[in-house]
């Protein structure tokens, strides 16, 4: 065991880069105890593994610490697009996050996460995504909980019966350009949904097994409107991923489940629309459990909301928002927001409102997942109530939808 030093300046930080691979695998599999059976039993191969995380360091932002050369903890921000609110926003979903348990307690993941998210706000990302192993532990650094994950399962008797659908559904291989295609379109229309590069691609496919099936459905006029992801394994079918553009595409893939009905015994699967599926269903007597997902946090205010979409059909109004942000100073701030036309501008104008909260309380409410008016009533903004209603009138209202864990 290495020994213990007391200073954070005692060891060397920098970025990682491809020459680093041995060492950022290795701290990758031992923080998650992912073990050679484990991976080869999904049909990996040893090289493979290894060079699988080849090009998360060529292309994502991976900062770590070394106790003399030796690699002890790392962070890594993968480059995406997301959709808020239709403005397509340059943000960074955080990843591979972990420190040998021997340095645990010294601060060295706080000064990796104030690295890293300073290197974001350079490059213009103004909001950061991560999958939280402890949703308290990242609460204390600023982020909060933006969507959630709907789990569901079915018996074959509850699939809906659904007929005089006009289109038709084909299975197809998973570099099918109308499948790719599909997910472009449904990012572009649908708010909170991340754009997928071909590195998160990568990681989508990274853990499927290879009878797991791509099932597009097509129009009367051959145009793809919806695809499905799914596995059929031990009587039961998995289903990874659905998405439509328009009822008649949910319809038809429900139909299709439903061709399944002799082969399967249920369907298990995850939906990120936020909307219990359950009320659809002939028979809602239906298994669902919903917990949170992704936790994000605002990375730079100032640029956040010069992208910033609100309702245009509000009369314009001026807000201060007196901000606390403990980890990152630049958004510790007041500043005065007027809200005009459905496009937000920081300026000098006097603020009819002043509401004060937290970064974390601001990024759930522009976010979406929680009304200012819920964040009211649980104490997490400071307002008069006409203040708090004013807000909640000129913005947007809708959870984003986020299936991505990278």
């Amino acid at each position: 065991m290495k020994h213990l030093k007391n200073n954070i300046k005692d060891y060397t930080i920098r970025s990682l880069t491809t020459k680093d691979l041995d060492a950022y695998n290795a701290l990758l599999r031992y923080a998650f105890q992912v073990t050679e059976q484990e991976l080869t039993e999904v049909g990996w191969e040893n090289d493979e593994i290894k060079q699988s995380k080849f090009p998360v360091l060529q292309r994502a932002d991976v900062v770590g610490c070394f106790d003399n050369d030796s690699l002890i903890s790392q962070f890594a921000v993968y480059p995406l697009d997301m959709n808020i609110y239709h403005q397509l926003y340059h943000v960074g979903f955080i990843t591979s996050v972990c420190t040998y348990p021997e340095y645990s307690g010294q601060g060295i993941m706080a000064t990796l996460m104030h690295k890293s998210l300073s290197h974001m706000r350079k490059r213009g990302q103004s909001m950061a995504l991560l999958y939280p192993y402890s949703i308290p532990l990242y609460r204390k650094f600023g982020w909060e909980i933006i969507s959630n994950k709907i789990s569901y399962i079915i018996k074959n008797n509850q699939i809906p019966k659904i007929d005089d659908i006009p289109g038709y559904v084909r299975r197809v291989t998973w570099e099918n350009t109308d499948f790719i295609n599909l997910h472009q379109q449904f990012a572009a229309k649908t708010h909170g949904c991340l754009y997928r590069n071909s590195l998160a691609w990568e990681e989508y496919w990274r853990w499927d097994e290879d009878d797991t099936v791509v099932a597009v459905y097509y129009n009367s006029h051959k145009k793809p409107q919806g695809y499905m992801v799914y596995l059929i394994k031990e009587n039961v079918m998995y289903i990874k991923e659905m998405i439509f553009l328009n009822r008649e595409a949910q319809n038809g893939l429900w139909r299709f489940i439903r061709a399944h009905q002799s082969m399967i015994n249920e369907v298990k699967g995850n939906t990120y629309y936020n909307e219990p599926i359950a009320f659809e269903m002939a028979d809602g007597n239906i298994k669902e459990s919903i917990r949170p997902y992704i936790m994000g946090r605002i990375i730079d205010i100032d640029k956040f909301l010069l992208q910033y979409s609100c309702k245009p059909s509000e009369k314009d109004v001026c807000i201060e928002l007196d901000i606390h942000d403990d980890f990152l100073s630049w958004n510790n701030k007041s500043i005065n927001v007027l809200f005009s036309k459905g496009r937000c501008f920081i300026t000098e104008q006097k603020a009819e409102y002043h509401i004060k909260l937290d970064i974390a309380s601001l990024t759930t409410l522009l976010i979406g997942y929680k009304s200012a008016m819920q964040l009211w009533k649980l104490e997490r903004i400071d307002a008069p109530r006409a203040a708090v209603e004013t807000l909640d009138n000129v913005l947007m209202h809708e959870i984003p939808y986020i299936s991505d864990y990278i």
